[in-house]
Parts: structure tokens; C-alpha cells; sequence
């Protein structure tokens, strides 16, 4: 453990005059992994945005989850097709990535708009990005509404990987080099990767 003097802290009570929970929030969770999730509207139009509030929900049944804060296009999508796709941003892909943040009209298919090459997806309908490094495809499993936002989780129906990030059958996380959201403006590469096995229970019990 660290020693030393410790900083005092400063404590934020979300409801109170100047405090902004999501301002906060979004800078101390941090890193935030993205969903980059590129859905198809009943009527086929294709959209694909960026979600930060992301992660696996479960391993048994293979579940994922991101946020809709607000009703996004991409949360009307799923709701009337059941089907998604999360496509994994790789630091070659910030600029395309954050240009699909942009609040387009729904008609506007953003893959298009920005020329960002898509392909067929292997078990939905929704395409996935080439150039992400992985993809998942999903069918909507549950939604859960919390206050102005609704929690996505998406059953997993199959995982594609580019080969040049695999190693003897594992995702390499340096070869797959995968962005972050931080606070404000900010994104995150990866940065150093330390190797830190569990302890066992005799490890850390006392005699």
C-alpha cells in the first residue's frame, strides 16, 4: 500500500446548486471502454454511434450492455429490430469513431455520411465496421430504464476477430489497441500493461 500524507477530499452531492453528477461521473469511471454499435431502423437505414457507458453483463449466458443516455437513434433501432452489433474502436479509428457522435437526423446513415466501410455481419442483420479489430453481434435480450436512460443487453450471437490481433488463440490487448473515453473531450489508449496474478487464499489468510 502507499504511504504518506493523504489529500483531503472534496465531497459533491448530486442534486445540490453546481454539482453535474454526469460530468463527475464521466471523469472518475474511468476508462470507459466504447461500444461503437452500428444498428439497422425498421426500414433498413443504417446508424452507427459511440457508446462509453459499456461492458460485459455476463459470461453464462454471453451478455453485453451498453447505455442509451436519452432516446438515441441506436436505442429506436434495436427496440424495433432486436438486433445489434458492437464494434470495438482501435486507436486507427478516433477520428471515424468520434465523427459518428454527431447528432444526425436518424435518416442519415453515418457509415455513409463519413464513408466508413462496412461489411455483412455473419448472424444478424446489422453490418459490422471492417476495420474494427472485433465485433460482436447481438439480439436484445433486455432493456431496463434508469431515470433518463435505458441499459441495453444484447444476447450474444457470435464474436468475430481479425486474425493479426490473435496469439496462439487469445486476444493480444496491444495488438487489438483499443480506445477509451475519459472526462470531457478526452480519449485513452492503452498505456502500460502489467501481468498481476490473483492471489490465492493461503497467499493473503493469516497462519
Amino acid at each position: 500500500m502507499p504511504t504518506g500524507p493523504v489529500s483531503p477530499r472534496v465531497t459533491y452531492r448530486p442534486g445540490d446548486e453546481g454539482v453535474n453528477a454526469y460530468s463527475l461521473l464521466t471523469s472518475v469511471v474511468l476508462p470507459r471502454p466504447i461500444a461503437w454499435v452500428s444498428s439497422l431502423s425498421a426500414d433498413g437505414v443504417g446508424n452507427l454511434a459511440p457508446h462509453s457507458f459499456f461492458s460485459v453483463a455476463s459470461a453464462r449466458p454471453p451478455v453485453v450492455s451498453f447505455t442509451s443516455v436519452g432516446r438515441k437513434d441506436t436505442l429506436a433501432n434495436v427496440l424495433a429490430t432486436g438486433e445489434f452489433v458492437v464494434n470495438i474502436v482501435s486507436a486507427e479509428l478516433l477520428e471515424a469513431c468520434n465523427g459518428t457522435s454527431a447528432e444526425v437526423p436518424a435518416a442519415v446513415d453515418e457509415a455513409l455520411l463519413l464513408r466508413i466501410e462496412m461489411e455483412p455481419s455473419e448472424v444478424v442483420r446489422p453490418p459490422r465496421v471492417v476495420r474494427s479489430p472485433a465485433s460482436i453481434e447481438c439480439t436484445l435480450h433486455t432493456t431496463v430504464e434508469v431515470g433518463d436512460s435505458v441499459v441495453v443487453l444484447g444476447l450474444v450471437q457470435a464474436i468475430t476477430v481479425q486474425e493479426r490481433v490473435l496469439r496462439d488463440g487469445r486476444v493480444d490487448a496491444r495488438a487489438l489497441d483499443p480506445l477509451s473515453r475519459l472526462g470531457g473531450h478526452q480519449w485513452g489508449t492503452l498505456g502500460e500493461i502489467r501481468s498481476v496474478r490473483r492471489p490465492r487464499p493461503e497467499d493473503v489468510l493469516p497462519d
